[in-house]
């Protein structure tokens, strides 16, 4: 929680100030949760004289603190289908080749490489508003390059 506050008076001075807690925007803490996220740090449990404690599974890592993030197991290959997991695989997944995101074809394809073809979409176009009051457009066929996982 941080303090907001906002001065009252005459032309904006301060006679008088009202000050209350706020909560972060959801952006912000969708950044924090991120950054924990990509930190996230696998553990074990260790038992030290009858009380349980987090241990991090490669010795190279920090202990963590009550304020990081931990997990006890790996997540499921989500490359390849595994009924087990629920994991569709990324075979035949349409991606972006020009994104660096997770969308971009290295990343979502799990460097297996992509295909790319040609495909012929329909859309709207030289679209005139008429008075009063419609929109009247053509159809027009573009050709687009489409990239799908290997």
């Amino acid at each position: 929680m941080r303090v907001e506050c906002k001065c009252h008076g005459v032309s904006g001075s301060c006679e008088l100030k009202t000050c209350w807690k706020a909560m972060p925007t959801f952006r912000e803490i969708g950044e924090i949760l991120k950054d924990k996220f990509d930190g996230a740090t696998e553990v074990r449990v260790k038992q030290v004289t009858g009380r349980a404690e987090l241990e991090p599974n490669k010795q190279y890592f920090k202990k963590p603190t009550e304020l990081d993030l931990v997990y006890v197991s790996p997540s499921p290959e989500y490359c390849e289908y595994d009924i087990n997991s629920g994991s569709l695989g990324t075979h035949g997944r349409r991606c972006n080749e020009s994104s660096r995101g997770l969308d971009g074809c290295d990343l979502l394809c799990c460097n297996r490489g992509y295909s790319s073809f040609q495909e012929k979409v329909r859309e709207r176009c030289s679209c005139k508003f008429h008075w009063c009051c419609y929109v009247k457009c053509r159809t027009c066929i573009r050709d687009v390059t489409v990239h799908t996982c290997n």
